[in-house]
């Protein structure tokens, strides 16, 4: 795991105007990585750690917190921009896109996911969520 974090490296932030862009270009991202050679690696190590308890607790370490910046940022700037209510600022709601496109990795098995998945993700699931939290201002 720390040899996959060593290598694992941050992409900037999108900043496309429009929460669904945004959200589009954070899920093209991710797809990328977990389509890449790195990605597989997280993906065998998904799969050989079972049950292992140790491994675990460190994956979610990792992608708690600091999985859900990027797009509690996203959807900050969508808050400013009035696109949605504040109330769609809490990280479980942040992270439904991204945990919907692991689900395609991880339960379906698919090696990249294609980018109408991706348009589906975010115009079927994700945007209704945060839009229908709370009333966005305006």
């Amino acid at each position: 795991m720390a040899a996959y974090r060593r290598l694992a490296t941050t992409a900037p932030l999108p900043d496309t105007g429009t929460l669904r862009g945004d959200v589009l270009e954070l899920l093209r991202g991710a797809n990328r990585h977990w389509s890449s050679p790195l990605g597989a690696i997280l993906r065998e190590l998904l799969s050989a750690a079972g049950g292992a308890t140790d491994f675990l607790a460190q994956l979610q370490d990792r992608s708690g917190e600091a999985a859900a910046a990027p797009w509690l940022t996203v959807l900050g700037r969508a808050v400013a921009r009035g696109e949605v209510a504040p109330e769609a600022l809490h990280p479980r709601v942040a992270t439904v896109a991204v945990v919907l496109l692991r689900n395609e990795f991880v339960v379906r098995g698919v090696p990249t996911a294609p980018d109408d998945v991706l348009v589906e993700i975010t115009d079927e699931v994700y945007l209704p969520l945060v839009r229908s939290r709370g009333t966005a201002p305006g």
